[in-house]
């Protein structure tokens, strides 16, 4: 599974663009703030409906435009499927997949799966909890269609709850219909804690035997899920919240505070480890990604690696560069000196300046 093409109109500093990928390494390079990543967030975009920078559709159209365009084609099982987005600075978004509209986002997540590495994800370690949650859901929305569904209703509970909670401060009588809001709630957040529980045992597997391999063997990493409470005990711990949840107008218990545990020997590497262990553990982190992707969905994902070689050493490098020698791989720096030097198979490769692309 590759992505064959993508055409832009209006979308970021682009006024209009067009592209032929190849199904092997596409290396974009030129100077800082060109478009470069805009071409990256725009593939993201389309297979995941949102910003790998949290942006808003808005910010995703060119400044003196109301709406942009993005129009991709992806080949899977031998077969060619276009994608449609629509951005819209005043309304939400329209999506088609082979020209037919879709209405729910667990419709085309999963279709073409990615894998979006930054300088930014070099954090994820080190960062807070809310950083390894969006990774949670990211990845595991893209494998889990009954995830999404959960995570979406229970985020809508949640919001829903809360809300309630600074009611009840103002008007006590309705303390009693909390009890609805927290069943409906305890059964989706259930679900995801059980699911998050599963995912984070198969990642777990997949990090460790990398990280060894990285590291030569001389570190031993430990990757824990770090829930905020168990299943069995969601129910009650709710419950007996609520008094505190009233005061303070928000849900204090729940997967909406979990968090994920990485420890190298026994040390919180979230807190105590050097940046060396907590870059390391991050870019295990991503191949591993890669990796249970393709052993639970079948499918290879697209990478875009977005000028993160420049943030790791020669080892690592080399290391993240022959990973993924068998996999569409779509790749930004400000030069090609690295590839050179490393040797690498480079298929295609396009300079970016001032929103124009030039295949060479």
């Amino acid at each position: 599974m590759y992505v064959e093409s993508i055409e832009l109109s209006h979308y970021r500093n682009y006024d209009s663009a067009e592209i032929t990928f190849s199904p092997g390494v596409n290396i974009f390079y030129g100077d800082n703030a060109q478009g470069k990543t805009n071409l990256l967030e725009a593939v993201y975009v389309s297979a995941t409906t949102r910003s790998h920078r949290k942006s808003k559709d808005r910010e995703m159209i060119r400044f003196d435009q109301e709406e942009a365009h993005i129009r991709l084609h992806f080949k899977k099982n031998d077969l060619t499927h276009r994608l449609d987005m629509h951005l819209k600075k005043r309304k939400s978004k329209g999506i088609a997949i082979d020209g037919m509209p879709i209405r729910r986002t667990s419709e085309l997540l999963g279709m073409l799966p990615v894998v979006f590495f930054s300088p930014e994800d070099l954090g994820i370690i080190k960062n807070g909890p809310a950083e390894r949650r969006r990774f949670l859901d990211m990845e595991m929305s893209q494998l889990d269609q009954s995830y999404l569904r959960y995570l979406s209703a229970y985020q809508h509970l949640l919001s829903e709850r809360n809300n309630l909670l600074k009611q009840i401060a103002l008007f006590p009588q309705l303390r009693e219909t909390l009890d609805g809001w927290d069943e409906q709630l305890i059964v989706n957040g259930s679900q995801i804690i059980r699911k998050r529980r599963e995912f984070t045992g198969l990642i777990r597997e997949m990090m460790e035997d990398i990280h060894g391999r990285l590291t030569g063997g001389r570190e031993k990493i430990q990757v824990d899920y770090d829930p905020n409470v168990s299943e069995e005990e969601f129910r009650d711990k709710l419950y007996a919240c609520r008094d505190r949840d009233i005061r303070n107008g928000t849900t204090g218990t729940g997967p909406h505070r979990d968090d994920i545990a990485f420890a190298i020997n026994g040390v919180d590497i979230r807190k105590f480890g050097s940046q060396g262990q907590q870059r390391t553990a991050a870019l295990a982190l991503k191949l591993s990604e890669i990796r249970l992707i393709e052993q639970v969905s079948g499918d290879k994902p697209v990478l875009l690696l977005d000028d993160v070689l420049s943030e790791l050493d020669g080892n690592r490098q080399k290391f993240l560069l022959l990973s993924i020698s068998d996999i569409q791989t779509m790749i930004t720096c400000t030069g090609l000196d690295d590839f050179v030097e490393s040797r690498i198979q480079l298929d295609k490769v396009f300079h970016v300046e001032q929103g124009k692309i030039e295949e060479q």
